[in-house]
């Protein structure tokens, strides 16, 4: 990796954590593009999700001090994927390599936007305060579809949040919270396989991580921002859309007989 390639993924990682686009697919995409492969490109993508995770604590930080209440509900909502993701690890890492997964997943997610407003229109819960614990599980299930690259954690929390009768905005909110504990304990189990497969982060590995982590947490608070202004005005059919367009041309790309292959 170089540090064109280091900044490009970060401001992806940055714009794609929290929009229902799936910034894992985006990730995969950018790296065959770029030829970037090996154990430490596959790091770097999880690893720089610290940055844009700590954009949320900074953000909305006062939630953060709310209540031991906020953290129970975010343990039982993280228990799913914590569980899932120990059990299938190492089928999931070998999806991540699959560049036709995440075109198939965007394309199907996108139609699934296209009517989620329409589906979940009577929301009852507007605060995160009232959201109880057997909810935030439900939640914590739908996220665990995301375990495929292409769906989107943000995308599968927030319509798991919304058919609970939550409104896109705290379904949004929620998904945010949720993903501190997701993706912190993604990022840990990521630096310790790498740890004991024997690998040695470099002093210049350590740099690009840091400029990365940096990068990504600045562009995800204002990808955070826009998005729910966004969301309360128009909702997720543009997010729709897009999602079709992007899985439509990496199918259409594989079925010419190209590869988008990240090894």
């Amino acid at each position: 990796m170089n540090l064109i390639h280091v900044i490009i993924l970060a401001i992806i990682e940055g714009l794609t954590e929290f929009l229902p686009i799936s910034s894992t697919g985006h990730m995969i995409i950018a790296e065959s593009i770029m030829g970037d492969k090996g154990d430490f490109v596959k790091l770097f993508t999880v690893a720089i999700q610290l940055g844009a995770i700590l954009s949320v604590v900074v953000l909305y930080y006062k939630r953060f001090l709310k209540s031991i209440d906020f953290y129970v509900k975010l343990l039982v909502a993280f228990i799913p994927a914590a569980i899932f993701g120990l059990l299938f690890a190492k089928k999931i890492d070998a999806l991540l390599d699959s560049a036709l997964t995440v075109g198939i997943t965007l394309f199907i997610g996108g139609i699934i936007l296209l009517f989620v407003d329409k589906w979940f229109n009577k929301p009852t819960v507007t605060e995160e305060s009232q959201i109880d614990k057997p909810t935030a599980l439900k939640i914590g299930f739908f996220q665990c579809l995301a375990m495929i690259p292409g769906v989107s954690r943000s995308a599968a929390s927030i319509v798991g949040g919304m058919s609970q009768k939550l409104s896109r905005t705290a379904a949004a909110e929620f998904s945010f919270f949720l993903a501190v504990p997701t993706m912190f304990a993604a990022t840990a189990k990521k630096l310790w396989d790498f740890h004991k497969e024997g690998h040695i982060i470099s002093g210049e590995e350590i740099k690009l991580l840091a400029v990365g982590n940096v990068i990504a947490f600045i562009v995800a608070m204002l990808a955070i921002k826009t998005f729910i202004t966004f969301l309360e005005k128009r909702g997720f059919k543009m997010f729709g859309f897009y999602r079709i367009i992007v899985g439509g041309v990496i199918i259409a790309v594989y079925l010419s007989g190209h590869t988008l292959e990240v090894i």
